[in-house]
């Protein structure tokens, strides 16, 4: 097995999708059941609902009892943090403004905490932001500097952005600063992390953590918003995040990679191509339709 094979920790952006059931789930499988299912596959996930609101501590201590020792949950800070807010548009006036924001925070992060060992990497995932939120990069890392100055140690913490002009060295200087890792993300409109890697040293932890989320129109036009099997064959771009993988293993102990619905179409069957890729394994020749929790590891 290749180190970056042994480095990386996969997995999907979620594992709450209904029509996996009969794709990966096992048809006749309830949602109560779907995490424990899906942690007997895979050994990792990235929680999406932690976004939307702040999870109970019994919804915490419930992914802890359906999930077994060593499986890692990562998971997104709240939107009010990272958004400022409910609105349509991100609020730049609120965002990461410590009164603002403080007691969120804090209340994220002791939910987060009752996971122990299970709990993975913490993802401030921010949205693009326009000139009316940002006048430019500078006031927004400002401001990601001494919010990310205050966070308690005892977490690993990844940042994504979403405008591409703000991918440099300013940024991966903060981010380092802190031991934040940044988030490689596959995504329509933003470059591809491999073309990142060929100007900038995108290594600011000692960890890795990559999202595939791809083009949510495109996906949902082909699939019907019913995401049981590829409907895009994403090999060319899944070939060259293995690659990356493969040159970023040596600089770091963890690799996370997350692969969400909308990049192909299914989730699973995603990570489980990049897996063989990343592994030195041929793929099959097609994409792979994933039955029945069963994944060519």
């Amino acid at each position: 097995m290749t180190e970056a094979a042994r480095k990386l920790r996969i997995g999907t952006s979620s594992w709450s999708e209904s029509s996996w059931v009969g794709s990966f789930y096992p048809a006749g499988t309830k949602p109560a059941d779907f995490l424990t299912r899906y942690a007997s596959v895979f050994d990792t996930v990235e929680a999406d609902v932690t976004y939307y609101r702040i999870p109970s501590r019994d919804m915490v201590r419930g992914w802890d009892r359906k999930t077994p020792a060593g499986f890692t949950l990562a998971a997104k800070f709240p939107r009010s943090i990272v958004h400022g807010g409910d609105g349509p548009r991100p609020d730049g006036a609120r965002v990461l403004v410590p009164e603002i924001v403080a007691d969120d925070t804090q209340r994220f992060l002791e939910v987060m905490g009752l996971l122990g060992p299970k709990c993975g990497p913490l993802v401030l995932q921010f949205p693009y932001f326009n000139r009316e939120a940002f006048a430019s990069a500078a006031p927004f890392l400002e401001r990601l500097d001494a919010y990310l100055g205050e966070l308690p140690q005892g977490f690993r913490y990844a940042v994504e952005v979403r405008n591409k002009g703000w991918l440099g060295a300013p940024l991966l200087d903060v981010l380092r600063r802190h031991g934040a890792a940044l988030v490689l993300v596959d995504l329509l409109y933003m470059p591809h992390p491999a073309e990142l890697a060929d100007t900038l040293n995108l290594v600011t932890a000692d960890f890795v953590y990559a999202r595939l989320i791809g083009d949510r129109k495109q996906t949902d036009e082909l699939s019907g918003k019913v995401f049981d099997h590829v409907v895009i064959d994403q090999r060319p771009r899944l070939v060259r995040w293995a690659e990356l993988l493969q040159a970023l293993a040596p600089e770091v102990s963890e690799m996370f990679a997350y692969a969400n619905n909308h990049y192909a179409g299914h989730g699973p069957a995603t990570a489980a191509e990049l897996l063989a890729l990343v592994k030195g394994e041929a793929p099959p020749a097609a994409p792979p339709r994933v039955a029945s929790g069963e994944l060519p590891f």
